[in-house]
């Protein structure tokens, strides 16, 4: 795997904070015999870059980017893995594996032989795996604030994230979790987005969705690490609190 690394939170957290969003295009879906994969695309006529968010959130966490890949020509097609925004829920398998299939579907639905794949969190993996899976396809990859191994947690916080996920505090529980990502700067609408992911985990099935995807093992993931073998991009912020 050639890999370069950026570490500058600061750069990258002034980045985000000072873009504007530009504005959402209309939802499509890749549908298939077990639900279908909600996403959205710029149309630039353009290398194809296509981008999931991290575990718990939208794909419209790259509104505030799409501008800038408008202006470099590149297209951006955001996708919702499976279980998340408007992707469904009936799905056997949540893993990242899976949701890297999804990924060269969607390739296919759109007409693209090669993209650009970025992840964030637990779908850096799932970029990771479509690169493994069809190496000659895959251009690069980002990977931004990969989780990509299992991390070892203690019995209090693993008590505690069960207890999260029992009551009607739950969705609260999750959201107190989100928000603390973004320790320093934030953008300007990240009150209204807040919000947006608060409705979306409020449709029924989400958070036992979300709770089975927190304890997937990551091992399968681990075990293609090294053996990637196209051009790999990591973002990781200085300032990177421990995720689930």
């Amino acid at each position: 795997m050639d890999i370069s690394v950026s570490t500058n939170a600061g750069v990258v957290d002034a980045f985000l904070a000072n873009a504007k969003a530009s504005p959402a295009t209309s939802t499509r879906y890749l549908i298939s015999n077990e639900g279908h994969i909600a996403f959205d695309d710029s149309g630039v006529n353009g290398p194809l870059v296509i981008a999931m968010p991290g575990m718990g959130d939208l794909r419209h966490q790259y509104r505030r980017l799409r501008p800038y890949f408008d202006q470099a020509g590149l297209r951006l097609v955001t996708m919702d893995p499976r279980g998340q925004g408007e992707s469904s829920i009936s799905w056997g398998d949540f893993s990242a594996k899976a949701a890297a299939q999804d990924v060269l579907r969607l390739m296919d639905e759109l007409g693209a032989d090669q993209a650009f794949i970025a992840g964030n969190s637990y779908t850096a993996g799932a970029a990771a795996w479509a690169a493994f899976l069809a190496p000659k396809r895959i251009k690069g990859i980002i990977l931004l604030g990969p989780i990509m191994r299992d991390i070892p947690v203690s019995p209090w916080l693993r008590a505690l994230i069960r207890i999260g996920f029992m009551g009607p505090w739950k969705i609260q529980f999750w959201l107190a979790y989100w928000n603390s990502l973004f320790p320093s700067k934030k953008p300007a609408d990240h009150k209204q987005f807040r919000e947006s992911l608060k409705a979306s985990l409020s449709k029924t099935g989400r958070m036992d969705v979300l709770y089975k995807m927190i304890n997937l093992s990551k091992a399968e993931t681990e075990n293609i690490i090294g053996k990637v073998n196209v051009p790999s991009l990591v973002v990781m912020g200085t300032k990177r609190r421990l995720s689930m």
